[in-house]
């Protein structure tokens, strides 16, 4: 992860402190385990997207 890192902000050129990068990958690696869980749940073919958001 800490190379994702190091290259994403290389691309998006961003200047990431050495005092900072770990807490970034760290970050990363939570947001990879949510996503993990979220990407995991399974929908129908038939669902469709809903044009507008209502809660």
């Amino acid at each position: 992860m800490g190379e994702y890192v190091d290259l994403m902000a290389l691309l998006v050129d961003l200047r990431l402190r050495d005092e900072y990068r770990d807490g970034v990958v760290a970050n990363f690696e939570k947001i990879k385990a949510i996503a993990q869980v979220v990407n995991s749940f399974e929908l129908p073919d038939d669902v469709e997207a809903a044009p507008i958001f209502e809660p």
